[in-house]
């Protein structure tokens, strides 16, 4: 079982994506869509608009959000489809709590 206080900071991570989502969106587009240099000289829009973005809080960004095992919190051998790490998935597939998955044999 992971440390409480790091799902607690991976939940508080997810809910600051999800606050500022939109408002990164819209500068990361503004960025994509401006050149850094106009006629040998820094384009100020093009500063401001990445001085905004570098102001947003680092846990806002998507990259630091880690998946973890719904159950555990494990971090790691995290399965996507279940949301479980490979440990809780295997318990739970063999006691047949999760519905259609079966041990396969050949």
């Amino acid at each position: 079982m992971a440390k409480k206080s790091s799902i607690a900071r991976n939940l508080k991570r997810k809910r600051l994506i999800e606050r500022y989502a939109n408002k990164r969106k819209e500068l990361k587009d503004m960025l994509k869509g401006m050149e850094p240099l106009v006629d040998g000289e820094i384009n100020q829009e093009f500063l401001s608009a990445q001085h905004k973005l570098t102001k947003l809080p680092k846990n806002s960004s998507p990259i630091r959000y880690r998946n973890r095992c719904s159950i555990t919190g494990r971090p790691r051998a995290f399965i996507g489809k279940f949301g479980l790490s490979r440990l809780t998935f295997r318990e739970l597939a063999l006691a047949g709590k999760i519905p259609g998955v079966t041990k396969s044999s050949w």
